[in-house]
């Protein structure tokens, strides 16, 4: 278990899904981490799966389908456990066999895909779950170490040029285009990736949000090799 869970003020660790889903967040703290050491073959469950496209969700049945070893069936419980706990919670997990994500290459200044820095943002007093069982893990970062891509002169300057509209409607076209959303890491920052087999709970920007929203990215994935990951 990694010692940069307990020595960061961002993150605070449990030893159930209980407490994930019922310990508050305050100060900096804004990830949760149920840290496990899981047994229980993962990589078995995603070769034998079919990726139909770069992001294919799994559903309970696929898994139920597969024709398992004994440590293959065992991962196969602690996912179907894991998707049953969030949905008896009020969550809706989706499990998703992962190729690549979509890159958004539009503008050699600014991405807004997920492989950038970023928050979530929601209407509604929710939080984001995810979990790694295979392949490549997601990365956090302390929000004192980044700083939001907008508020960067140069980046602000070229959205001010690409928008080309009223001024008072400025901060509304940056959040349309979820440009607010995303940040640099600054250059002596310590990105934390999550590991396999932890379930994370990340805040969310949201209006009843009484911390900041916890800024994370998608990892590169390993070459040949799919992701087998949890997230609502």
């Amino acid at each position: 278990m990694s010692n940069t869970f307990y020595d960061s003020r961002q993150i605070g660790v449990v030893s159930s899904f209980s407490e994930l889903v019922h310990t508050e967040f305050k100060g900096e703290m804004n990830a949760l981490c149920w840290c496990r050491n899981l047994d229980g073959d993962f990589s078995e469950i995603a070769s034998k799966l079919s990726l139909k496209e770069n992001i294919t969700q799994v559903y309970p049945e696929d898994l139920i389908a597969l024709q398992l070893s004994e440590k293959g069936n065992i991962a196969r419980e602690i996912i179907l456990n894991d998707l049953q706990l969030l949905a008896d919670f009020g969550a809706l997990p989706s499990l998703n066999l992962l190729k690549c994500y979509e890159r958004d290459d539009e503008f050699d200044f600014i991405s807004t895909d997920v492989y950038s820095f970023h928050v979530d943002r929601s209407p509604i007093a929710t939080d984001t779950f995810l979990c790694t069982y295979h392949g490549a893990a997601s990365d956090i970062i302390s929000n004192s170490q980044a700083e939001q891509k907008i508020l960067i002169p140069e980046i602000r300057t070229k959205l001010k040029e690409l928008y080309n509209g009223p001024s008072e409607e400025f901060e509304n076209f940056l959040e349309e285009n979820y440009f607010d959303l995303h940040y640099q890491a600054n250059a002596d920052a310590e990105p934390v990736n999550l590991g396999l087999g932890n379930l994370w709970r990340l805040a969310v920007d949201h209006p009843k949000q009484p911390v900041q929203p916890c800024i994370h990215r998608a990892p590169i994935e390993n070459e040949g090799e799919y992701r087998l990951l949890l997230i609502c």
